[in-house]
């Protein structure tokens, strides 16, 4: 028992995991990152790819392999007409609006657009954004959502083969 007595002992209890409004969160701070890393590297004249780790099979040996592929990220900001750089923020495939009625953020250039990126992920880390990544969420799964009774489509009538 010697042993045990250089042992701090407590009493704890483990928590169980985070709350859907924190994952939703985390899931959004990581794609800003993924933006503002992007636009840091066009900025600098660099190239930006992140990798993501496919696991592949080999049909003839059925060998299972990890791979690191390219990932797609597409950029959230344009140049508009007027030459000042657009920045929307996107939840899944949807577009968020930070603020009610406004779906763009303008910004003067490219160091613009990673500050106003910057400050959306603290604003969204703070919590402050959260009724709004709510919004957002709720309509992504809606897409996912079977329907109960399948649309009636209308049938394709094809003219009748000429013999």
């Amino acid at each position: 028992m010697s042993g045990l007595t250089a042992l701090k002992f407590i009493v704890s209890k483990r928590k169980q995991g985070n709350s859907p409004a924190h994952a939703r969160r985390q899931k959004l701070i990581s794609k800003l990152t993924e933006q503002i890393q992007m636009a840091k590297a066009i900025q600098s004249g660099s190239d930006y790819s992140p990798v993501k780790i496919r696991t592949l099979k080999d049909e003839t040996t059925g060998e299972v392999r990890r791979v690191e592929v390219p990932k797609r990220i597409k950029p959230w900001w344009w140049q508009s007409e007027s030459g000042k750089m657009c920045i929307t923020v996107r939840y899944g495939a949807r577009t968020m609006e930070v603020v009610e009625g406004k779906n763009a953020i303008e910004a003067d250039n490219i160091a613009g657009v990673i500050t106003t990126l910057e400050v959306i992920r603290t604003a969204v880390d703070a919590g402050e954004l959260d009724t709004r990544i709510e919004a957002v969420s709720t309509l992504v799964k809606s897409g996912f959502e079977k329907d109960t009774e399948p649309a009636k489509r209308p049938k394709l009538k094809l003219p009748a083969k000429a013999d």
